[in-house]
């Protein structure tokens, strides 16, 4: 190495290989049977997001009652409204982002 020169640093990626779970306001018992729904879905469906976001929506709103929203996929980011204590950000296999919340409801 010469003068001058600068030593290139690469990092090294993270791979997770169990669900990990990013920020989350939901209690906790609720937290875990999201992560273990969200988890199955995106296990099952692999390939197919939009599948694995149905799936999660449906389950979703049947034990916990509507509306839920599911966003699952790589490199995205959002904004959003949510209702108190239902909020859910994780990673499954690695890379794959799950987002579930419940939006505001006025009635």
């Amino acid at each position: 190495m010469s003068a001058g020169e600068v030593k290139k640093v690469e990092e090294r990626l993270i791979f997770h290989t169990y669900p990990l779970c990013k920020y989350s306001d939901m209690r906790e018992d609720m937290k875990q049977e999201v992560m273990e729904i969200c988890v199955t879905a995106t296990e099952k469906y692999t390939h197919n997001h939009e599948y694995a976001a149905r799936s999660i929506k449906d389950a979703l709103d049947k034990r916990f009652g509507g509306p839920f929203h599911v966003v699952i996929g790589e490199s995205y980011a959002c904004a959003i409204t949510y209702q108190e204590s239902s909020i859910l950000y994780m990673y499954n296999g690695g890379n794959i982002a799950v987002l579930v919340w419940r939006t505001i409801t006025n009635f």
